[in-house]
Parts: C-alpha cells; sequence; structure tokens
C-alpha cells in the first residue's frame, strides 16, 4: 500500500497591452506583468500630462520594488498593500516638491495569486474582472460618484456609465495622505481567468462584449480582441490591460512506502 499525498502545482499564463487610444495624445495609464510573482497590477493616471503618467508609474515602479526585494515566501497581499501606501506617500512628496501640491494621482488595480487563491486591492474605477466556468463577473467595485448614486438608490446601475458624473472618481492613490483600499480575495479553480483595465476599456465595450472577447483561441488574442475593438469604437481613454489564465497540475510531492519499500512509484506529468 502507498500513501500519496497531493501537492497542487499553479501555472499562471498572461498578456498585457496599453493603447493611448484614438482622442488622447499621450498615456497616463502603466501595467505591471509578472506571472512568476503572481502579480499584476494596471493603474491609470490623472493629473493632466506627465504629471498623471508621473503618478501611474510611481505606482508601478513601488510594486515591482517590492516583488523583486522580497522572496516568494516574503510576498503577500499585506506586503503589495504596503508598497501601494508607499506610492501614495510618493505621489504626495511629489506633487509638493514639482508640482506646487497640485492633485495628481492614479486609479490601481492590483492581482496577487498565492497558493490557491486570488487576492484583489483596488482604488479607483480601474476594474478586476473574472471569467470562471462560462461565466463574467466584476470582483471590484467602482469608487465613483456615480456608484455611489447606485448604492443608495439614486441611480439605475445600467445608466452609470452614460451619466455626466460617470468619470468622478472618489478614491485614487496619491490623491490624501491616508490610502483606502478595497479588497477582495477568493479560492482559486483551475481555468480562471481574469481581466485587469483601465476604465478606458470599459467606457467603450459592455460586460457582454468583453465576454465575448474572451472566446478566442489564445490570451494574446483574447486580449488583442478587446483591443481592437475599443480602438474601432472610438477609444477617447487610454487602454490598458491584462489578462491573466491559472491552470491547475497535480503532482506527487510526497511518497511513503507503508508495506513494501521496494514498490517502484513513477511519477508522470501531461501537459
Amino acid at each position: 500500500m502507498v500513501n500519496m499525498k497531493q501537492k497542487s502545482l499553479w501555472h499562471y499564463f498572461s498578456f498585457s497591452q496599453t493603447h493611448q487610444g484614438k482622442v488622447r495624445d499621450h498615456n497616463e495609464d502603466a501595467c505591471f506583468d509578472n506571472p512568476e510573482a503572481g502579480v499584476w497590477v494596471v493603474a491609470d493616471g490623472m493629473g493632466g500630462h506627465e504629471a498623471g503618467e508621473v503618478a501611474s508609474r510611481i505606482v508601478i515602479d513601488c510594486v515591482e520594488m517590492a516583488v523583486k526585494d522580497l522572496t516568494a515566501e516574503q510576498l503577500s497581499i499585506d506586503k503589495l498593500r504596503t508598497a501601494l501606501e508607499q506610492a501614495n506617500e510618493q505621489i504626495l512628496r511629489h506633487s509638493a516638491s514639482h508640482l506646487s501640491g497640485k492633485t495628481i494621482g492614479a486609479t490601481v488595480v492590483l492581482l496577487f495569486i498565492q497558493d490557491g487563491y486570488f487576492h484583489c486591492l483596488w482604488a479607483g474605477d480601474s476594474r478586476l474582472y473574472l471569467k470562471r466556468e462560462g461565466r463574467l463577473l466584476q470582483k471590484s467595485r467602482d469608487h465613483s460618484q456615480v456608484m455611489d448614486m447606485v448604492s443608495e438608490g439614486l441611480l439605475l446601475a445600467s445608466e452609470a456609465e452614460s451619466h455626466p458624473l460617470a468619470n468622478v472618481i472618489t478614491r485614487a492613490v496619491g490623491v490624501h495622505s491616508e490610502l483606502a483600499l478595497d479588497q477582495v480575495s477568493g479560492v482559486l479553480l483551475s481555468g480562471d481567468q481574469f481581466l485587469l483595465c483601465s476604465d478606458g476599456l470599459n467606457k467603450e465595450l459592455s460586460d457582454e462584449e468583453i465576454a465575448s472577447c474572451f472566446a478566442a483561441d489564445s490570451l494574446t488574442n483574447a486580449g488583442m480582441a478587446m483591443l481592437h475593438t475599443a480602438l474601432v469604437k472610438g477609444a477617447s481613454d487610454n487602454v490598458t490591460i491584462a489578462l491573466v489564465r491559472a491552470t491547475e497540475e497535480a503532482s506527487v510531492s510526497e511518497v511513503r512506502h507503508i508495506i513494501d519499500d521496494t514498490i517502484p512509484i513513477f511519477d508522470t506529468f501531461q501537459r
């Protein structure tokens, strides 16, 4: 008799792309794509040309530094939260030193996958979607005036995107001395697909259109379909996406022979 302890091995595949769109003459978005660390980030800068770019770049740089300085065992969602809090402080210092205290900042959505769980941190209206078993679920909730109105029953969700206050956000990195982040976590299932995006994508594509793009035969083709559709529709804002697919592979990590230690055990892996 042989007892075998199964350990799950997770593989992450991702595709990311950012585009200035068809109206803006510069790109204030930035992204970070690191499947080895299980970390992806989309940041959407605000404050005008250069200022918005600086804010989103600071967000990405702080996360990248945390990933670089920490081992896989040390990296955690709390450490990534700390990195975003450091970005908040750096943006405020930059504004005070170089922009006479002008308000600049960046929305952010961050995905971290570790040990069979996913975690998301966000501030603002950059979004995280989960495509699971044929259903598209929005896991983040926009920090915006219109969503506050929806929550209070003053506005229908279907009216939010076209409302005159749709672009007014209530949270961002670098705007206040204390950074308010929301978090959602959950169990990871094999085959889960995630989309992180700036609002330039969901301004142009409905949830149904986003879901249909996932039907492409690869992450790259799905991502290019989303970007192409946004551009065809006018892409009035910068558009940034990061797509992630998680797949699980079970392996025998520990084998203990109870009756006959001479029984050969062969581990086979099929990709």
